[in-house]
């Protein structure tokens, strides 16, 4: 796992290299989205409020940051929406993550800024969306993916919807679709020479995210009921299973020549090697759990490395890192003595990088807007309308 060295350190490097990117820092799938561009090559800023600054291991440990250089604005005083305008009107992009109206009332909404800047792509990135009876609420993840339908989909029969952290809801239905409609909306405007509001919400990412169970739900082959379904654990090959070390392995053959393949090497009866009629899956399953807990998950990832048999063993975050594939793939990297996860998707041309540690906050307030052309830096510094911190942040690691 390769640290970065000074060479690399704030060099552009993926298939964004190029595009200015201004984000308002906030938490959670905004932060995701903007480090998925600055992992694509996109030179982001990110605005952040005044406060004190983090201790330097937090700091480093606070990957969601990481690839974009930091400035302080105090959006409270007339010279930060000033200041901000300036970014904006020299930024292809800008995302903000507030609830609906916050941005208008600080004086740095779309049409504010558009008005300076035309084709400026204006992300916006909410749980509720941007405008409908819940749009002013408050809300996190599992409360979105639960309005959308995307929750009761989880779990097992019989038991309460299992909660699937925050990566369904904020970073798969909401940062990957504002990240996909930026994109968009930059293509156009390439073509038409004007930008465009993306109104990315949560709950919306959500529900697209189930298309595919709607279309099931249409023709009879998907039942609106929890675990009763081909691939909510409905099947007995299609499910995890417990070793005899506490461990778990991964069960997913659906077609009928993998599931035979896995059953031949699990050691399965042989009436159950062949797929059974449903009125034999309590017995199958039965089975099938005997069999896994006979060994420990290593015999077993063992037993099926390199078949076609669909079995995986569960692996925790730290063991992740360290699997064969994923070393051998780079999956991981670390920076700063922070283990996370690499740049992805992968391009054979531009590759992607981790452009840059996660900043302290303010370390790069004078060299982004002087760099970037805002008049009166130093004016605004000497005011504490932008402040300027110590750039240097000590790995503890």
């Amino acid at each position: 796992m390769a640290e970065l060295d000074d060479a690399q350190r704030g060099q552009g490097s993926g298939p964004l290299c190029g595009l200015r990117v201004v984000e308002i820092g906030g938490i959670g799938p905004g932060p995701f989205a903007a480090m998925l561009l600055a992992d694509m090559g996109a030179d982001v800023i990110r605005i952040d409020r005044p406060g004190p600054p983090a201790d330097d291991r937090t700091t480093v440990a606070d990957v969601l940051q990481r690839g974009r250089r930091s400035v302080v604005l105090d959006l409270r005083r007339p010279e930060g929406v000033a200041a901000l305008l300036d970014l904006a009107a020299s930024a292809d992009v800008l995302i903000e993550g507030f609830r609906p109206g916050v941005m208008e009332r600080l004086g740095v909404g779309p049409e504010e800024c558009r008005a300076r800047n035309p084709r400026l792509v204006y992300g916006r990135m909410t749980g509720w969306g941007q405008e409908g009876p819940w749009a002013g609420m408050a809300g996190h993840d599992v409360n979105y993916i639960a309005l959308a339908g995307a929750l009761h989909p989880l779990g097992r029969e019989g038991e309460a919807p299992a909660v699937p952290v925050n990566l369904l809801g904020d970073f798969g239905g909401g940062s990957l679709y504002l990240v996909a409609g930026v994109l968009a909306a930059l293509w156009e405007t390439a073509r038409s020479g004007t930008g465009q509001v993306v109104d990315a919400a949560v709950v919306d990412g959500a529900a697209s995210l189930t298309t595919m169970l709607h279309g099931m739900l249409a023709v009879g082959s998907w039942r609106d009921e929890r675990g009763v379904n081909l691939l909510d654990t409905g099947r007995p090959w299609y499910d995890v299973y417990e070793t005899s070390d506490g461990g778990w392995m991964s069960v997913g053959p659906l077609e009928v020549r993998f599931y035979n393949e896995f059953a031949t090497l699990l050691g399965l009866p042989e009436d159950l090697v062949r797929r059974p009629r449903a009125d034999e899956w309590p017995r199958l399953r039965a089975a099938i759990a005997e069999a896994f807990a006979a060994h420990t998950r290593d015999h077993w990832e063992a037993v099926f490395a390199g078949t076609d048999a669909c079995v995986a063993p569960v692996l925790g975050l730290k063991e992740a890192a360290e699997h064969p594939h994923l070393a051998a793939r780079g999956t991981f990297v670390e920076i700063e003595g922070v283990r996370q996860p690499a740049p992805a998707p992968r391009f054979d041309r531009t590759p992607g990088a981790v452009q840059r540690p996660p900043a302290r906050r303010g370390a790069h307030t004078r060299e982004v807007l002087e760099g970037w052309g805002v008049g009166g830096v130093e004016g605004l510094l000497a005011a504490g309308v932008a402040v300027q911190e110590d750039a240097t942040v000590e790995s503890s690691a």
